[in-house]
Parts: structure tokens; C-alpha cells; sequence
């Protein structure tokens, strides 16, 4: 915001405000950090009338415990209209048609893209939480899904941006300002760190270019909680995000953005609230520190993983929700896994991996991969499930 530049010099003539050493160039536009962010990040709050950032509330002893979950996919890669729902196991997997009625013919059908966002309802007694895990890629399949599905946004209790990446935020924007006045009062707004606003240039196949950023103008001007998640934490009382997920195991990271450091007209990352080694750099590849999963203990039966992207690896991504709750069992993991871009020996071994964790069910979405649900379908039939958008998995806890 250019106001922002002005209000920065007329502070500095009448002496309020420090020239900021740190203060450079980068690509020829202005670039703030250091202290300098810290007073700027105070007077954007004070300038659109937003509260300040909070820290989400950790795990202090056990994760709570719910007595069903389900998962719908809100917005993924794929829908077809004409598949029959069944139960495997304990799982009620309920797919989505056409929006049909009685007394007119449909309207519209599902959007899938190059996207993803997963609804959550839990259930423990009485209790009912909701949640949205990521916003897909545009507004326009978002929200028109959301509404073909019947997802009241009123009812949410919380929203999580799992990472930084345009696929999983690109939807926000349409989906706050299609439901303003709508969303509950101050509703937290999960993120992994400070990483998840800096501006980013996609450099992998099959193109390059600039992939945006998350504005924290709009999270400001919608009236969000923006909620800090770095470590393991509570969302919404029933789920609980992993935090920053570990390196634990084989799995590598792959950089196919640049994260660019700084902020520029009020959008980008913040440096003095980047790890130290970062702060003085203007371009990092991406390392997906701030990235984290949402996961439910679920009544006898363990843990239901949500893992957006797994950039950090599906395995360390189990790995990072079991260490964080103390539960060991898992019980299903949904999401993307990241896979499509590795060679058949890897998915190999990360597939060897999942069946040597004994997870129940493996539902494989958005960038796992047509290489990973073939050899899947081979080494785990019995474990993979299919979704599709609109899919909702319903899992019933132990003696419900």
C-alpha cells in the first residue's frame, strides 16, 4: 500500500521513526525488515483495524479424543459424477454427483482443478467442530463446490492454510468476500510461520513464474485471527495441527518454488520473523518449513491425518503427528503426498514405508500421483481408497 510509504516518511521528518539500516533494494522495489517490519507489521494493524497475530494453543498433555470425523474433498483434481458410494471397513465413503432435485434439471456441477481444500466436521458427545484445510486454486471452484455440498461457511470454527503455495490459498481471497459478514467473529486462522506470506516464483517444470502471495491485508480487513502454528497445537478443540514437520526418514525435499524474502506495497514475508540464516537473503529455495498437516485422534481406532502437500514427506509427515500427539496408531492419511514428480523406486519405498506404519486406509489426492495409486493399488488394495472431488469419508470411532 503506497499509504504506507507515506505515512513512513512523514514519521521519519518529524523524527518518529528510525531510518532503517536494513532497509534495501531488491529488484529495484522497496523491501522492509528488521526492526523496521516490526513497526510496520504494528501499523498495518492499526491501519486497517485488524487484531494483532496470535499463537495457537498448545498440546499439554493428551490430544483430545473424538468419537467420529469427516473429511470432505472440497476441491481436488478430479470428479466422477457416476460413482457409487460403499463402506469398507469401518469407512463410509459417500460420493458426489450432479446436484440433482426433483423438479428441474442441474444448473451446475463440481469445478476440479489443480487445487485442493478438505472440510472437516468432528464430532465428541455433544460437541460438533468445523474446519476448511486450504482453499483450492480459484474462488470460483471453491465456493461454487462448497455450496453444491452444502458447507455452511457460518459454521466453521477454524480455517488452516497447511502451506505458502497458490494451490492451496489461491481460492481465499473469493471465498472471504463471498461470505462477509457470514464467518464467525475473529475465527483463527492457522498458519505455519511467517513463511507462508513471503511472495514465491514457481521454478519447476513444466514453466516458471510468479505463483503470488498470501495477503495478509485481506486476512486483516476480513476480520481473521491470524493464528501461529509453528509448534504442535490445538484447532477448534477436536483436531490438532502438527507444526513444522521434521525430517525423520528417507524422504527428500524437492524445491519447485524460490521464496522470496521481504515485503513489498504490504505484501510478502516479514525477515525479522524468518529463521536467523534466512533474514539477509532476498530469494531461498523453498524448503517448506512452514508447511504442516491437521490431524484428529479418533476413538479407538487413532489418528486421521489431513497432509495437504507433504512436501516434507508423507512419512515425516506421519512421523510429525504421531511424535506430536503420543498416538502411535494411524487410522487413515488423506491428502496430497507429493509423489508425482519422483521415480517408481521412490514411491517403492515410500509405499513400503506406509504399509511397515500399518496405516489402515491410504486415500491418495491432488499431487500424489497416477505412478502411486497404480503401484498402490497392487501392494495395498485393500488400504487404498479413491476420491474424488466431492468425496466425504465418514470414520466412526471404535463401539459407535
Amino acid at each position: 500500500m503506497r499509504v504506507i510509504e507515506s505515512v513512513s516518511k512523514a514519521m521519519r521528518r518529524k523524527g518518529h521513526m528510525p531510518i532503517d539500516p536494513c532497509e534495501h533494494l531488491l529488484h529495484r522495489r522497496r523491501i522492509l525488515c528488521g526492526g523496521g517490519a516490526m513497526v510496520f507489521s504494528a501499523m498495518m494493524a492499526s491501519l486497517l483495524g485488524g487484531s494483532k497475530p496470535a499463537r495457537a494453543q498448545t498440546i499439554a498433555g493428551s490430544v483430545p479424543e473424538v468419537d467420529r470425523v469427516s473429511i470432505r474433498v472440497a476441491v481436488d483434481s478430479y470428479q466422477f459424477a457416476v460413482a457409487a458410494g460403499k463402506k469398507v471397513g469401518p469407512v463410509d465413503i459417500q460420493h458426489f454427483g450432479w446436484g440433482l432435485s426433483d423438479d428441474k434439471p442441474p444448473s451446475r456441477t463440481l469445478i476440479s482443478e489443480f487445487g485442493l481444500s478438505m472440510h472437516a466436521e468432528s464430532k465428541r458427545g455433544s460437541e460438533t467442530r468445523n474446519l476448511l484445510m486450504d482453499f483450492g486454486f480459484t474462488p470460483e471452484a471453491l465456493t461454487n463446490n462448497i455450496s453444491l455440498l452444502a458447507i455452511d461457511p457460518s459454521e466453521l470454527d477454524a480455517l488452516v492454510l497447511s502451506h505458502g503455495h497458490y494451490d492451496h490459498f489461491g481460492g481465499l481471497v473469493g471465498f472471504l468476500q463471498k461470505n462477509k459478514g457470514e464467518l464467525k467473529a475473529k475465527l483463527p486462522f492457522y498458519i505455519g510461520g511467517e513463511e507462508c506470506f513471503c511472495s514465491r516464483e514457481w521454478v519447476g517444470p513444466p514453466v516458471r513464474g510468479n505463483v503470488g502471495a498470501l495477503d495478509r491485508q485481506v486476512l486483516e480487513q476480513a476480520k481473521m485471527t491470524v493464528t501461529y502454528a509453528e509448534g504442535p497445537s490445538l484447532v477448534g478443540d477436536h483436531a490438532f495441527t502438527t507444526g513444522q514437520i521434521g525430517l525423520r526418514s528417507f524422504e527428500k525435499v524437492l524445491s519447485p518454488s524460490i521464496m522470496k524474502v521481504g515485503v513489498d506495497d504490504g505484501i510478502g514475508c516479514y525477515p525479522d520473523k524468518l529463521p536467523q540464516e534466512e533474514r539477509t537473503k532476498a530469494a531461498i529455495p523453498d524448503q517448506f518449513r512452514h508447511e504442516l498437516a491437521t490431524a484428529y485422534n479418533l476413538k479407538g481406532r487413532g489418528l486421521v491425518i489431513l497432509t495437504a502437500c507433504s512436501h516434507r514427506g508423507v512419512v515425516n509427515t506421519i512421523k510429525q503427528a504421531q511424535a506430536a500427539s503420543g498416538v502411535t496408531k494411524v487410522h487413515a492419511v488423506i491428502g496430497g503426498f507429493h509423489l508425482a514428480p519422483f521415480a517408481e523406486d521412490y514411491v517403492r519405498q515410500t509405499i513400503a514405508a506406509l504399509k511397515e506404519m500399518e496405516v489402515d486406509y491410504v486415500i491418495p489426492l491432488h499431487c500424489s500421483g497416477e505412478v502411486f495409486y497404480e503401484l498402490a493399488k497392487a501392494e495395498m488394495p485393500t488400504k487404498l481408497l479413491r476420491s474424488y472431488t466431492g468425496t466425504r469419508f465418514v470414520f466412526e470411532g471404535a463401539g459407535a
